[in-house]
């Protein structure tokens, strides 16, 4: 998964796109917004929902950067805030018990 969290630290995207997430990223529960971006009932682990969502992020840049008139900066966010999110959730797993944070 460590590979998964190194492609995330490669993605550049606007800072205005970057800050809105992170403003939301606090909000995150992945029962609730992952089920809706995903579009299943059945929650995925974080790895392969942060690599389905990087797919889908990816999908949308390239969207945004084309000028697609069914581009939606507020569902990017939306799938921003869900891949920070799912990024947390798979630093604290690998994260041994006993050390710092």
């Amino acid at each position: 998964m460590m590979d998964l969290l190194s492609l995330l630290n490669t993605i550049h995207r606007p800072r205005l796109l970057i800050r809105a997430a992170r403003f939301g990223v606090d909000d995150y529960r992945r029962s609730v917004h992952l089920r809706r971006l995903l579009g299943t009932n059945a929650l995925p682990r974080s790895g392969p929902a942060l690599a389905h969502l990087m797919e889908i992020e990816a999908d949308m840049n390239e969207m945004r950067a084309q000028n697609v008139a069914g581009y939606s900066p507020a569902r990017h966010v939306e799938v921003l805030i869900a891949m920070m999110g799912e990024a947390q959730l798979l630093r604290t797993a690998s994260r041994p018990q006993n050390a710092p944070v």
